[in-house]
């Protein structure tokens, strides 16, 4: 089942972009001569039963448990998508601006899990090079936590998730990071990963917590700042 999904995670972004594009190009008819009423779609099923004995297949093919790290690792990283894409609904009701940074990451993180889905002591060249991992999206994150850093007032004390409800489901999406990072880091130093994959959830954590931070401000909302009890 992890195979089935990995391959339709490749190319959903490309998909829905290229319907985007089609639908504003191409003037709908309202209506058409040819009737559909007889015609029937069919539509492929979405459960294939072949994880139903606990075991479920990588991109090349590879049977292992469910429980394998591998299979950790991609649920964590499907986790941290569905945790940015809450925190991305908050951000637009809110107005603001950097939401499609928020949509591209989401995407890259489909890549990231097809990396993680295709170890490399059982891929062929073929696997390794269509699931390769750009370093390209560490740099852009790089330049993006800089943009905002400068807009912020310096950190002076420990913050607590808080700052408004766009900012604390960023943070809670930062702590979902974290775990997906710690669960590929070794899968990374087994060598059956991209070393380039680490380091972007590294610096995708740092990303959060920026803007989270750049959130609140912009929200006007209070910081709780972390006070040792008494």
């Amino acid at each position: 089942m992890t195979s089935v999904i990995t391959r339709h995670a490749l190319f959903r972004c490309f998909v829905r972009t290229r319907r985007l594009i089609s639908e504003h190009r191409t003037p709908k008819p309202l209506c058409s001569d040819r009737s559909y009423a007889t015609e029937e779609v069919k539509s492929p099923k979405i459960y294939t039963k072949t994880g139903d004995k606990g075991f479920s297949s990588t991109f090349t093919g590879e049977r292992r448990p469910k429980e394998d790290h591998i299979f950790e690792a991609l649920g964590n990283t499907d986790e941290l998508s569905s945790a940015i894409g809450l925190a991305r609904e908050f951000c637009l009701d809110k107005g603001h601006t950097f939401t499609d940074q928020l949509d591209k990451i989401q995407c890259i993180l489909q890549d990231v899990g097809s990396n993680i889905a295709t170890p490399r002591s059982s891929a062929r060249e073929i696997h390794k090079k269509r699931t390769k991992f750009s370093p390209q999206p560490i740099t852009d994150l790089e330049t993006w936590i800089d943009h905002f850093t400068e807009e912020l007032p310096p950190l002076t004390n420990f913050i607590l998730p808080s700052g408004g409800k766009s900012s604390a489901a960023l943070h809670l999406a930062r702590t979902v990071c974290r775990r997906a990072e710690r669960s590929v880091a070794p899968i990374v130093r087994s060598g059956e990963a991209d070393p380039d994959v680490a380091k972007f959830l590294n610096r995708l954590s740092d990303y959060l917590f920026t803007v989270a931070r750049y959130a609140a401000m912009k929200e006007a909302k209070e910081e709780k700042i972390y006070r040792r009890s008494e």
